[in-house]
């Protein structure tokens, strides 16, 4: 009884406190959004806005349906019911001018044998009509400008996502769907990547992520969403989440969300 009136109480406090940033637009929505993999439920009824400017982080335990959440703005995985709307386009419907709207990080890069990051570049600046001065820029922009002749067979795993950042900046889309933009970098890599990240949320670029670490989602995420079970448990400003629980921080408020809901589901 205690834990159902804990849950509830937390839903109350942080709604998804859309009334302070009314009139901001909506760039990612999802309305009912849910998706099964046959007696699996990925996604249990999603809606959420993700805001024009804004950067988002997705949080939960593995299997908590982040990765399927960032998918479905893509298209890349459809929904069992419901829908996603990327910039006023039904990613259903109107796919090609939803995706045209979104730049991609995933979790795990492959990329061609024998390429060096200039040619991977200029093919995807191709494949995705970008100006062609995007890719000295951008290989620039990532710190790889003095490495652009270098096979990307030898790249670090940090360069790598260097790498496939500027692959999804490319053509300047409106929003970044970034799936776990640090996981397996080393620290001097993850600070990196995390710098030109705050760099492009301050540009206002759209950015909704998914990460485990909890110490970069309170860096650079002005609203947190926590998943737990394939639904969104908690949603809004991480010190609004901490205050409403009356935790010491984000690691705390996650600590008792997700025991929390475990519990009541």
């Amino acid at each position: 009884m205690m834990t159902t009136m804990t849950a509830t109480r937390m839903t109350m406090i942080t709604g998804d406190d859309r009334s302070r940033c009314g009139d901001r637009a909506t760039m990612i929505s999802y309305r009912g959004y849910t998706k099964r993999f046959g007696t699996l439920l990925a996604v249990d009824a999603l809606n959420l806005d993700v805001r024009a400017g804004e950067t988002l982080a997705l949080i939960g335990p593995n299997g908590s349906g982040k990765t399927t959440t960032l998918k479905a703005a893509l298209g890349l995985v459809g929904a069992t019911t419901g829908r996603v709307v990327v910039g006023g386009h039904d990613v259903t419907a109107d796919g090609r001018h939803a995706r045209a709207r979104l730049g991609y990080l995933p979790q795990r890069l492959t990329f061609p044998e024998g390429c060096t990051a200039r040619e991977l570049l200029g093919f995807y600046a191709r494949v995705r009509r970008a100006w062609s001065g995007d890719v000295e820029r951008l290989l620039s922009r990532v710190a790889l400008g003095d490495v652009a002749d270098r096979v990307v067979d030898d790249f670090s795993g940090g360069m790598r996502q260097r790498l496939g950042l500027a692959i999804a900046l490319l053509g300047a889309p409106d929003a970044l769907v970034l799936d776990e933009p640090t996981a397996a970098l080393d620290p001097s890599g993850a600070l990196l990547l995390r710098d030109l990240l705050a760099e492009i949320r301050r540009e206002g670029t759209t950015v909704l992520l998914s990460s485990h670490d909890l110490a970069e989602v309170a860096a650079l995420a002005d609203r947190v969403g926590i998943f737990v079970a394939g639904r969104l448990a908690l949603l809004g400003p991480t010190p609004e989440l901490v205050r409403g629980l009356g935790a010491t921080g984000l690691e705390e408020t996650y600590r008792r969300i997700t025991a929390t809901t475990q519990l009541v589901a």
